[in-house]
């Protein structure tokens, strides 16, 4: 294959995930849909509000065997089947009139599908650029992010002029056509095997391709699990009550509160972006460390400060930032440590640390009873975070010094016998 046609595929490549992740990201406007259905059906907000928790809990489980489904039929199969899945899962929403259906169609199928394609799709973009992966990370999660603000206005603009039932049908219709559309243009990747008798050839860039379980028998793959939870949990809590903590804890008006929705699309987009790019310049990891510092600070900032809009929209715009890029960098730091062959299912794994986050920030505030000692619980937990981050070394270069470490003891000790 010549370099010119080499590169038309990979253009390809990006343009398909791209157009995928735009669909797949329009999950993340469930928000607007809350309060609709709740004045159509009557049903309390809380219960309607569940919907996207469940969402997000699927979203995160398919993960753990979207790995397994590719190996079996195959990227583009998979992925075309997860966009039928989530469409539908959609369409039929429209139909709902119970709590329990929507629970399933929205919440469950949607859910599933979504985190099917969505793991499946960045994990074969990264391994066509493995010289690339914190930028090519960007380019994929920040389209997710991208298609939860574009879609803002698009799904708004649906229950407006049709209804929130018939918003369902229309928005599954659309969503279907961008993921099939874009499985149709990606190809799977191909990842040079590790040799049996040598810890590297992660596709020749000296990282060994770790199994499942070979990884889950590495303390990194924990700390990581810890780190990744912790990040996930401060940015989505905060995602969930920004207009309330506007309103209670900074003073402002509704409306005003309100602008920090579109604020933490604008600074998550742009922290994915960003972060992404600049993390294969620097260490990924000393760079999360930053983040988890920032968002410390940013946390307890919230928590302790006379907040005034300034000190407000500072505080959530840094925690977007720092949310998305990790939500960037974490992809591209799975494969530094684990490699690129299993990266898919290793990835899932870690990723698990999503769904938790996503229920632990409402369950600390519903123990602790309030904003404020939720986000110092938070922005001690991101501190610890940070350390942990700023300490940690891949299990291959973790080895290599131990080893280094006991070479020198016994140089030591020999040299005091002698």
């Amino acid at each position: 294959m010549s370099v010119g046609t080499k590169a038309n595929n990979r253009f390809l490549i990006v343009l398909g995930t791209i157009i995928m992740q735009m669909g797949l990201g329009t999950i993340y406007t469930w928000s607007l849909f809350n309060q609709p259905l709740v004045t159509k059906f009557g049903w309390q907000l809380s219960s309607v509000s569940t919907t996207f928790s469940i969402t997000s809990f699927a979203l995160a489980f398919a993960t753990l065997f979207a790995g397994k489904l590719q190996d079996k039929i195959g990227l583009r199969r998979l992925t075309a089947v997860a966009g039928v899945m989530l469409g539908l899962g959609l369409m039929f929403s429209s139909q709902a009139s119970s709590l329990p259906m929507l629970y399933l169609l929205a919440g469950v199928i949607a859910g599933y599908a979504d985190g099917t394609a969505y793991i499946t799709s960045l994990s074969n973009l990264i391994k066509w650029f493995p010289n690339r992966k914190g930028l090519i990370s960007g380019v994929s999660v920040g389209a997710y992010g991208t298609g939860s603000l574009v879609f803002k206005y698009v799904n708004g603009s649906l229950i407006s002029s049709v209804g929130v039932s018939r918003a369902f049908l229309y928005w599954g219709m659309i969503v279907m056509v961008m993921v099939v559309i874009g499985s149709l243009l990606v190809r799977e990747a191909s990842v040079v095997k590790a040799s049996p008798s040598s810890s590297a050839a992660d596709a020749g860039n000296g990282v060994k391709d770790y199994t499942v379980g070979e990884m889950l028998r590495t303390k990194q793959a924990y700390l990581l699990f810890v780190i990744f939870f912790t990040a996930c949990m401060s940015g989505l809590y905060l995602i969930g009550i920004v207009k309330d903590i506007g309103v209670k804890l900074a003073g402002l008006d509704v409306q005003t509160a309100a602008n920090a929705v579109a604020m933490i699309a604008i600074f998550n987009t742009a922290g994915r972006l960003i972060l992404g790019a600049l993390s294969d310049k620097v260490s990924r990891l000393k760079l999360v460390g930053v983040t988890m510092a920032v968002t410390a600070v940013a946390t307890l900032t919230l928590s302790f400060a006379q907040l005034n809009f300034g000190l407000f929209f500072a505080c959530v715009a840094a925690i977007a930032f720092c949310f998305g890029g990790n939500i960037t960098v974490f992809p591209a730091i799975a494969s530094d440590f684990f490699g690129l062959k299993n990266h898919n299912k290793n990835y899932g794994i870690i990723y698990q640390g999503f769904g938790l986050g996503a229920l632990s920030g409402s369950i600390i505030a519903a123990f602790l009873g309030g904003f404020k000692p939720t986000f110092v619980t938070i922005g001690v937990l991101c501190a610890i975070a940070c350390l942990i981050a700023v300490s940690l070394k891949p299990p291959v270069e973790a080895r290599k010094e131990r080893k280094r470490n006991t070479e020198v003891q016994g140089r030591t000790a020999y040299g005091r016998i002698s």
